[in-house]
């Protein structure tokens, strides 16, 4: 790899510079142009470097076309550009370090784009409010399994990160006094959950997820963060124990990338797609968690996969909470409104584990409506259809195209539907990632931080609150860049590490983009994602979970046998389908085998064996661990202490709605 550095720093992109960042291009923040210029730059050393490296891997070399691996060099990297990327490229921008992120899809396509119902915050709009208040939800809400320092820590920030979001422009509903408009939402109380419903999810309309991501990005343009677009992060370069870059591959031209960075922040988002019915784009495919995976490093607590109360039914798009926090009711075939049979305080906005568990039991006892009694009744038709035009215009759009539905005169047929992950790459309340080492099962993890769904830090624990995510992911993607600030210095030297550092990332997309065997990626990954549905689903036995694992590792076997048809680089679908589906495999096979060996029910996770929740021997995260295709266990202990004495420890009790 010597050749490659040394030839791409003759052609004016090496140490100091990155690629086509040198300062006649510094106003230049879109990749497209980096990638004309590496393009320009890189072609005379292309061959040096593909034959170098190719000589230095004789094991893929004869298959290698002429790869050119272009090497950049920056303070900090951001891998994906959703909520929590942007707003930690932002951060780092203000704090003037050199960054780029790099994402397989533009920012304004990332998931968040999704969300709908709000951002959660003690602003106190509508009614009195507290931040304490605010976290003791999210610790009943996770089912004591949430990390309560870092709870602590994002209620806290909560009022700050909205306020923020409002000066960097982002378009919130209004009150008539002009205050960020607040609605109910799921699992929020007042008082420590003695004082009735809160009105705590700050929303711009049912779009909010929308509004954020393009008020973001916008802000993030304002600071001379790179972004190189449509390139696909591979794996993680680690150096003695150290996150030190991150290979990638160019989508466009099929160039591949070696990004150095002192700190490298995963911001990929969930895995959803590892289901058949999710309400998840089919960009979620857990590629942050799968790098860390290969990485040798753990993923935490990867069982507890949320079921939203309200996708679809048949399609699997979302319909927000916020229908419900607006005076949305479920009703079953007989008419009923059951959930006050099941949540006689909260009713339709008790946590949405709880909500989904109460609808699957209805239709279990055949309760449910349609021709097959498989599904339930959102009522929206008693609300005014101002209202419904004012405060939830997009899901009544999406009910008119999905469900053929007007939702002024008729209800939405509903069913829970996968929607996020609680579980994901461990992390403290500062970003940083850890993995227990040396028996401190807090070690820190040199150089690599994660913020988001992808990350578990953990403040969702066994269960997310609704309007928990957006807020979850700008108070830590903020808080990585401030991580970042407190231990680099802006330019520090890169120290040097081996030519060939990254090349186990090109020998396994060689070996994916020569794939022979005769099974198709979309046959595979349904293969998988029916496993996890009928196997993992909203309540589970041993019989199901042990019959699962079985299952779910024959299919990672198979990754060995997939067939790809087209060997080209250049913007090449049916490879990045299949190096998402062996991104997927990973996260299917941690959150199956970690839920087979947690004999209890929390949260998400409903053992209709192991009914209760056991504290003295469960109130713990599991660790997942994968070596050479098999899933190891471990677990490391929950904190249960907070940051300071601005709050008190939050003791276990029955969770009750």
């Amino acid at each position: 790899m010597a050749s490659a550095s040394a030839s791409a720093s003759a052609s004016g992109t090496g140490t100091g510079t990155g690629t086509g960042t040198g300062t006649d291009e510094s106003a230049h923040r879109h990749e497209r142009h980096h990638r004309r210029r590496d393009r320009s730059v890189a072609t005379s050393s292309s061959s040096s470097t593909a034959s170098a490296w190719g000589r230095a891997n004789r094991g893929y070399a004869s298959a290698t076309p002429s790869f050119e691996i272009i090497d950049h060099e920056y303070d900090a990297l951001v891998v994906g550009a959703g909520g929590a990327g942007l707003r930690a490229a932002i951060g780092l921008g203000e704090h003037g370090f050199k960054t780029a992120c790099v994402t397989k899809l533009f920012p304004t396509r990332s998931h968040t784009v999704a969300a709908q119902g709000g951002i959660n915050a003690a602003l106190g709009n509508m009614t009195e409010d507290d931040w304490r208040w605010h976290a003791y939800d999210t610790v009943k809400g996770a089912d004591w399994l949430g990390d309560q320092d870092a709870i602590q820590y994002m209620c806290r920030e909560a009022p700050k990160a909205v306020i923020e979001l409002e000066k960097y422009g982002m378009p919130f509903s209004r009150t008539d006094e002009g205050k960020i408009y607040q609605r109910a939402f799921g699992g929020q109380s007042l008082d420590y959950g003695k004082g009735g419903q809160a009105y705590r999810c700050a929303a711009a309309a049912d779009r909010t997820g929308h509004a954020m991501l393009h008020t973001l990005y916008g802000a993030a343009l304002k600071h001379d963060v790179q972004f190189f677009v449509e390139y696909f992060a591979l794996d993680l370069i680690m150096d003695k124990g150290e996150c030190v870059g991150v290979m990638a591959l160019c989508l466009e031209d099929g160039t591949i990338h070696r990004f150095r960075s002192h700190q490298t922040i995963l911001a990929t988002g969930g895995y959803g797609r590892a289901y058949f019915s999710a309400t998840s784009a089919h960009t979620c495919t857990g590629d942050g968690n799968a790098m860390v995976a290969r990485a040798g490093l753990p993923l935490q607590d990867q069982e507890f996969v949320q079921f939203h109360p309200t996708g679809i039914y048949g399609a699997g798009c979302l319909i927000t909470e916020g229908s419900r926090g607006e005076g949305g009711i479920l009703r079953n075939s007989e008419g009923e409104r059951f959930m006050e049979r099941y949540a006689p305080s909260a009713k339709d906005l008790a946590s949405r584990d709880v909500v989904s568990r109460s609808m699957t039991l209805e239709i279990r006892e055949g309760r449910g409506v349609g021709k097959d009694k498989d599904h339930i009744y959102l009522h929206l038709n008693h609300l005014p259809p101002e209202l419904l035009a004012e405060r939830l215009p997009g899901i009544s759009e999406t009910a008119a195209i999905f469900a053929g539905v007007d939702v002024t005169k008729e209800p939405i047929p509903v069913i829970p539907t996968v929607h996020y992950n609680m579980g994901g790459i461990p992390t403290n309340y500062k970003g940083e990632v850890v993995a227990p080492k040396n028996g401190d099962p807090d070690a820190i993890v040199p150089g690599l931080l994660a913020a988001g769904e992808a990350a578990c830090a953990s403040v969702h624990g066994a269960n997310r609150l609704g309007a928990n995510s957006l807020l979850d992911i700008v108070v830590f993607g903020r808080a990585c860049a401030n991580t970042v600030a407190g231990k680099l210095k802006q330019g520090a030297p890169h120290r040097k590490i081996a030519d060939d550092a990254g090349s186990n990332a090109i020998e396994r997309l060689e070996k994916i983009r020569n794939s022979k065997g005769t099974a198709p990626t979309a046959m595979l990954r349904k293969t998988m994602q029916k496993v996890m549905q009928e196997d993992a689903a909203v309540f589970r036995t041993q019989e199901t979970l042990a019959n699962g694992c079985t299952r779910i590792d024959d299919v990672a076997a198979q990754l060995d046998n997939l067939k790809l048809t087209d060997r080209s680089l250049v913007w090449n679908t049916d490879l990045v389908e299949a190096l998402e589906l062996h991104n997927l495999m990973p996260n299917a096979q941690t959150t199956m085998h970690s839920a087979e060996r947690r004999k209890e029910s929390r949260g998400a996770h409903a053992r209709e064996d192991f009914p209760d929740r056991l504290d003295d021997a469960w109130m713990k995260h599991t660790l997942a661990y994968v070596e050479n295709g098999k899933v190891k266990i471990d677990y490391r202990p929950v904190h249960d202490y907070t940051l300071d004495a601005e709050m008190d420890v939050i003791p276990p009790k029955a969770r009750v709605y």
